[in-house]
């Protein structure tokens, strides 16, 4: 029986680019992300079992761009329902602490939470 993982996920489809971090070369696109892995959206299948150093570039505050370098670990990929698309699953190693607060950040803009006012 194929075990299944349940992680609470944010879709991403199309927003965010993912570059290799060695060479900058765009790489797909995040799907979704959680505190241990993402979703990538690509144009070529992601070999998987490979390790990959990946890249995320966010525009900061400031107005100059925040690289946010990671590795991870391709666990599968599939074709996507959209012809010439994969998706492939990648668990993270050591996700650094940009990660962290990029996911956070994101989680809070996409959730529908209820604003509680204060008396």
């Amino acid at each position: 029986m194929r075990h299944q993982r349940h992680i609470e996920r944010h879709q991403l489809p199309y927003y965010l680019k993912v570059f290799n971090s060695v060479t900058d070369k765009p790489m797909g696109y995040l799907g979704n992300v959680s505190l241990d892995g993402l979703l990538m959206i690509s144009q070529l299948p992601m070999l998987v079992g490979g390790r990959f150093d990946m890249r995320l570039k966010i525009p900061g505050q400031d107005g100059k761009l925040q690289f946010i370098d990671f590795s991870g670990t391709c666990q599968w990929c599939r074709e996507d329902v959209t012809p010439g698309s994969f998706d492939s699953g990648f668990s993270l190693v050591a996700p650094p602490a940009e990660y962290v607060e990029l996911v956070d950040a994101l989680r809070r803009y996409f959730s529908f939470r209820r604003q509680v006012e204060s008396v």
